[in-house]
């Protein structure tokens, strides 16, 4: 379980983060949801250390991430994963080396054992064989699906994923999702999903947390979204909705 306990952020003059506490828990797809600048994505590099808050606290199963100095925090960024918005892949390097770039950086394997877990992990993607293709050779889908290869390519305990549908078409972020999915229940991982995808929080959201202007001002299911009252949550989710039907219509 990953908690986070009173998280503000602000940059400059711009108070992005006002006063987050949540709870991210083991074994579920954890989706983070709202608008353009609500302070999505910035909570999220809270939470894995790109960003520093200003104040509060990033817990990861007891352990207090946001006090500890670099060096202590290395043995936590060895049990995260994370897919990046746009997958985020090495141009110069083929897809079996993209793989193999945070074993590579983390543990002392020899090459034979840093082989045998990428192709683990591009057969439990559903691409095998494609290890010497580059970037530039790959699908949009295909490319997050060898980013989800390398993000659990150190058996994560804690999943990372941002905006994983973004530019796919949607039977594709449907594939995507199921993944996430399954990848979350086969090694019990807590997993947190940045998304403004409705198909998503309807399909894998298990705890779903809305944000409106830097806030937590929701908290449920995906079985319960559908039945709140919360006026800005659900003017979020009948503009997603029209834009995704308008996006349809245009393809």
């Amino acid at each position: 379980m990953i908690e986070v306990r009173n998280i503000h952020k602000t940059f400059g003059e711009n108070h992005i983060l006002k006063g987050i506490s949540a709870e991210f828990k083991e074994g579920m797809c954890n989706l983070i949801i709202g608008g353009s600048g609500s302070g999505k994505t910035t909570l999220l590099k809270c939470m894995v250390g790109l960003h520093e808050p200003e104040e509060g606290s990033v817990i990861y199963d007891g352990r207090n991430f946001t006090r500890m100095n670099f060096q202590s925090r290395i043995e936590i960024r060895t049990e995260i994963g994370m897919l990046f918005q746009g997958s985020a892949l090495f141009d110069s390097m083929n897809v079996e080396d993209n793989i193999m770039f945070p074993i590579n950086m983390f543990t002392d394997q020899n090459h034979k054992e840093k082989l045998e877990r990428a192709n683990f992990c591009l057969e439990r993607v559903n691409l095998a064989g494609k290890n010497k293709l580059f970037p530039a050779e790959l699908s949009g889908g295909m490319k997050k699906r060898v980013g989800i290869a390398r993000a659990i390519a150190m058996t994560p305990k804690y999943l990372f994923v941002d905006e994983p549908n973004s530019g796919l078409d949607p039977k594709t972020a449907i594939v995507i999702d199921e993944l996430i999915q399954e990848l979350t229940v086969e090694y019990k991982t807590t997993t947190i999903v940045v998304t403004h995808d409705m198909n998503s929080v309807m399909g894998i959201g298990e705890n779903i947390i809305f944000l409106h202007e830097g806030k937590k001002w929701w908290e449920g299911s995906n079985k319960e979204i559908s039945q709140t009252d919360n006026i800005e949550l659900n003017e979020f989710v009948f503009a997603s909705k029209f834009m995704q039907a308008l996006q349809k219509n245009n393809r």
